[in-house]
Order: C-alpha cells, then structure tokens, then sequence
C-alpha cells in the first residue's frame, strides 16, 4: 500500500538540532521506493527533508554522489544535515519548478531545455565517475528480469525464463564490450526529477535529484533515461535531434546508437516489470497507466537489428495483442 504522507516522529528533533525546531513540516512527495520528502517551512527559509528509513533505504548512497557531483559543479542539492540512524536528511530546496511541469505549460521549451539536459549529461561524462558499484552484467540481467518475475506473471504468461536469459547473454556484450568510457550514470535522470533553477548559470541551470542509486556504466543509459521518459511522450524526432547533440558534444565513439538500443531495450523492460510490481505488490495501481507508453519505446528499441534474439523471444511470448491488454482484469499471480 501506498506509505501515508505524516512526518516520521523523530523529525521534529531532527530539526530541532538544526535549527529547524519551529519551522512547519508539509507533505511534498512520495516515489516509486520507500523514500518521502517533506517541505520544511521556517519563515522565509526553506528546505526539504528527505525520510530514508531503515531498513528499507539508506540515504548514504545519495549523500555520496550528492556530494560528488557537488564538487564536480553540478547542481545537486546542498546537504544540511542527516541523522543515519534515522534515515533523515535536510537538503537544500530546489523549489517547485520541475522540467516536467514546465514542459506541461511551455511546451515551446522542451527542446531548448532538453539540449540543456544532454549538455549536463555531455559535462558529467568528461570526468572520472564517482565511487559506485559498476552496472555489470549481473545488475543487468536481474533488472530484466523483472519482466518474467512480475509482468508475466500478472499477465498469465508461462515464461521460458531460460531463453530470455539465453537471448539477452548475446545482446548484452554489445555494451560491456563497447570502446565507451565509463561514466557515472545516474539511473533516473528524466524530466521528472531534473529542476529549473533560476539565476543560476553554473551546471546549465538544471538542479539533479534522485541519484542514489547510481552505478559506473555506459553513459547511453541516462540518455535513453532522459529521451525515453517513462512518464511523459518524447517524439521520435526530438530523440534523434537529442542523441546527435549529444554525440557532437561528446564523442562517444562507434557502437554508440547499438548501445543505445540495447540499454533502451534493457531499462524498458525493466520498468514494465517495476510498474507490474509496483501494482501487484505495492498497492500502486497509476503505474499501470503508463505500460503503453513503455510498451511503445521497447517495441522502437527492439526494432534495432542487434536486438533481434530479445525482439524474438518478445514477438514469440508476449505477442502484440496481450502487451495492449490493460492488467488491471487478470487474476493476481
């Protein structure tokens, strides 16, 4: 079920050793994980209190790239203080204007803003990436995974699980062996948790969030995050316009569209078994909206030649007409 907005009991002396005590505390947000974020108002100043509890999240991986990508000059929120133990941490408030909301009114922005987020991307790929566990075959193959454990199930499929294995073991080396360097790659960078930050030059102006859990990787994986956006409608056009700027700003070798094809396949599928997850298990039903769209992007993705095992194990077990099926009728698993 979905975790209520009231503010963890220890907060209030949590903030209190801050400075914080009087300061109001408002629900601001929840997300796909156990993590909550709250609005602490105190007069004219404001922040954001991240709830992290154990055991179930950790806030030191984010305090780490946090303050890496910080000192590196990316904007990425200030840290005023955390309490491990607990799991809170007060952080500097990037305020309210997300990408997303704003394309939502500016539409006549995206493209200037997105070449503003692939430059970001461009920027942080030129330097060495952070201390992070690596994003290796084992994270792969269990992220793809999820398709078989959750959304066939959810959608009475029988899976041979052991072909889908079999088929991405062959696309997989097309990343681990590219000539790519690698990157720290920030896993969820999309419009969703990209902010516009007023006044600054620094860092393109675009505030980062939502980075704990970033890995050393291929640095395809945050573009195809960014122009294969989960949660709102990125027209094949502007990806191709995105992908080209980025390979102008970057360089990023031959191979590059093959990796991206095959990251774009191999996030796809996992979110269309997070959001099956995020269903069945958590009590979360919206997630279930968004599986056309993700449907769509990995239909694209496995359109690309090198994907051809993936695209037939897809075509032979989850054929077109049970992807447009909605879940919400099928017994639970």
């Amino acid at each position: 079920m979905a975790t209520p907005m009231i503010p963890p009991q220890a907060s209030r002396s949590f903030l209190e050793t801050l400075g914080w005590g009087g300061a109001d505390i408002v629900p601001l947000a929840g997300d796909a994980s156990f993590r909550r974020y709250f609005r602490v108002v105190d007069g004219y100043r404001h922040a954001v209190l991240m709830d992290a509890p154990p055991p179930h999240e950790d806030p030191r991986p984010f305090l780490n790239v946090a303050r890496y990508l910080s000192g590196h000059g990316f904007a990425a929120p200030a840290i005023y203080g955390q309490d491990l133990e607990q799991g809170l941490v007060l952080l500097e408030d990037f305020g309210d204007a997300r990408v997303r909301d704003h394309f939502d009114i500016h539409p006549e922005d995206e493209e200037a803003i997105y070449a503003r987020a692939v430059a970001v991307l461009a920027d942080l790929h030129r330097i060495a990436p952070a201390d992070v566990p690596p994003y290796d075959r084992a994270v792969y193959q269990r992220e793809a995974d999820l398709v078989t454990e959750w959304y066939c199930p959810a959608a009475g499929i029988e899976a041979d699980t052991m072909s889908y294995r079999a088929a991405w073991d062959v696309v997989l080396p097309l990343v681990e062996q590219d000539a790519a360097p690698k990157v720290t790659v920030l896993r969820d960078y999309h419009a969703e948790n990209i902010m516009l930050l007023d006044g600054r030059e620094k860092a393109h102006g675009l505030g980062l969030l939502d980075f704990q859990d970033a890995l050393t990787g291929h640095p395809a994986y945050d573009l195809v995050s960014l122009l294969q956006d989960a949660r709102r409608d990125v027209s094949p056009e502007m990806e191709r316009r995105m992908i080209a700027l980025y390979k102008e700003l970057a360089r990023p070798g031959d191979g590059f569209d093959t990796a991206y094809a095959v990251l774009g396949a191999q996030r796809n599928a996992k979110i269309i078994g997070i959001f099956t997850r995020l269903w069945k298990r958590d009590g979360k039903p919206r997630y279930l909206s968004f599986l056309p769209r993700m449907w769509a992007l990995l239909e694209r993705d496995l359109a690309h030649p090198a994907l051809a095992p993936v695209a037939d194990w897809f075509d032979r077990t989850i054929p077109p007409e049970i992807r447009a099926r909605a879940l919400e009728g099928q017994e639970a698993a």
